[in-house]
């Protein structure tokens, strides 16, 4: 269950990371209640996976899925470049992020 917990959090992270950019400097008020609930959403799934999870993990995990999600939607939605080189470290932080969740020891 704590696996779960995490990856959703990592998800909200993944949407308040891309819902910066639509606050504007949070300047509007819709993109930013929504961004700030993301927040807390996503620290409150992060608290909540790390009681049985080690910190290390979960957190390297927790900031993985949030890098990777974001450089993949900041590609779709704002016209960010897609480098080889740029996927390709992208591809290494999701290997980083396996590569946790396997030697975690849950």
């Amino acid at each position: 269950m704590a696996w779960i917990l995490l990856v959703l959090a990592g998800l909200l992270e993944v949407g308040w990371a891309i819902g910066l950019k639509y606050t504007e400097g949070f300047t509007r008020p819709l993109p930013t209640a929504l961004t700030l609930a993301s927040m807390i959403a996503s620290i409150t799934l992060l608290g909540l996976a790390v009681k049985t999870l080690p910190i290390g993990t979960a957190y390297g995990v927790w900031v993985g899925i949030g890098a990777v999600g974001a450089a993949i939607l900041g590609i779709v939605l704002f016209k960010e470049p897609a480098t080889a080189a740029r996927l390709g470290f992208m591809a290494l932080m999701v290997v980083a992020i396996i590569g946790l969740k396997v030697t975690s020891g849950h």
